[in-house]
């Protein structure tokens, strides 16, 4: 189904002007989207405390942190199937 703009559509203000607007042009085939990802405080205050005293960058460390929970749920999921 194809949408087609009326002429008389009044839901774009008149100032806003796409008359040079070029389509996709910020779109990359394959490109990754890196969602944000918002921790609580009291929870990113630890996180940043144990970086750290290991000295190492937060992201890195709370990736550690998934993989190694992932890879727990995944071991627990195939006892279940035992």
């Amino acid at each position: 189904m194809e949408f087609q703009a009326s002429i008389h559509d009044d839901d774009m203000p008149a100032e806003i002007n796409f008359s040079q607007g070029a389509r996709g042009k910020f779109f990359h085939a394959g490109g990754r989207l890196n969602l944000p990802v918002y921790l609580d405080d009291q929870v990113q205050s630890r996180l940043a405390a144990l970086a750290d005293a290991k000295g190492v960058d937060f992201s890195a460390l709370v990736n550690d942190l998934l993989r190694k929970d992932i890879e727990l749920i995944e071991m627990a999921r195939s006892f279940d199937h035992v």
